[in-house]
């Protein structure tokens, strides 16, 4: 007990002397090699995630995100219903993984868990959503949307080139997301009532505007049939015999707090709190007859 009030004390002080400054990250602009899709489940739809990768070095709060894609439609429209958007962060398997599972993949080293460590979502009201047409016309030289499987044969060479409405998606996390050090996955889904969106790939490695990041891990895609399981979009589904590799379009913003180191002064005053604190301990202790 008087352990715990002295580390209590000591932490609260190192909490109140936190430095904070502003976290930015981005990957840059669209590079038009591949467009791949990430969708919630809708009517003859399926869940399909797709994830690409970002360290947080310092505990983070996450307060907007913007991710760049294409939506496709029939009637070549560029005003679309988007009923939902989510998102959702996954740490680096085997985080959040069944370890004894086996898996249906060529492999899962790098890629995001199974399951997300958090996230937000229109339909949860802890987060809302904007949009912002870039350009009416946007191609990809190829794509991935129904060609997703595992093993024995995960490679498709992709679905070809596919066009649509560039289209940047700004999200606003309330409360925002809190994140401890660690190399993460962001994964967004959109809903298309009368279409599809597919999330644009960045150059890899990253190139300025975007930010260096060392691992630069490639970009994974799964559906509701792969998983708990993720594929490489570069590797196990283009494929080749030399396999491309992928990053996908997104930035994120918010406040990172960085603990500064207390001087001598500054922990015998920790002490003399912690020291008074005992004794205070003590007394009541006496008073109620323990």
């Amino acid at each position: 007990m008087i352990r715990s009030h002295l580390i209590a004390v000591g932490a609260a002080l190192l909490i109140s002397s936190g430095a904070r400054a502003d976290f930015t990250f981005t990957t840059g602009n669209p590079d038009g090699l591949i467009a791949t899709a990430s969708r919630a489940p809708s009517a003859g739809k399926v869940k399909t995630e797709t994830a690409d990768d970002f360290v947080i070095d310092q505990p983070t709060m996450l307060t907007t995100a913007s991710f760049t894609g294409i939506i496709t439609s029939a009637t070549g429209t560029t005003s679309f219903d988007i009923p939902r958007v989510s998102i959702d962060i996954y740490r680096v398997f085997p985080n959040e993984s069944d370890q004894a599972r086996t898996i249906n993949v060529p492999t899962r080293t790098n890629s995001p868990g199974d399951v997300e460590l958090t996230g937000a979502d229109t339909i949860e009201n802890n987060m809302s959503f904007s949009t912002t047409l870039l350009s009416p016309s946007f191609q990809a030289a190829n794509s991935v949307l129904n060609g997703i499987s595992g093993l024995p044969n995960p490679t498709t060479g992709g679905e070809g080139a596919v066009s649509g409405a560039e289209v940047r998606v700004d999200v606003t996390f309330n409360p925002p997301i809190s994140l401890a050090p660690d190399h993460y996955f962001f994964r967004p889904e959109v809903e298309v009532t009368d279409g599809e969106f597919y999330w644009l790939s960045a150059p890899r490695p990253i190139v300025p505007p975007g930010n260096t990041l060392s691992p630069d891990l490639q970009s994974w895609i799964r559906n509701e049939g792969l998983a708990p399981d993720w594929v490489r979009i570069g590797t196990d589904v283009v494929g080749g015999e030399t396999p491309p590799t992928f990053n996908a379009t997104f930035s994120l913003t918010g406040t990172t707090t960085a603990a500064i180191p207390l001087p001598p002064a500054a922990w015998s005053a920790i002490v003399t709190i912690g020291a008074a604190g005992i004794v205070r301990g003590r007394r009541l202790l006496r008073i109620v007859g323990v």
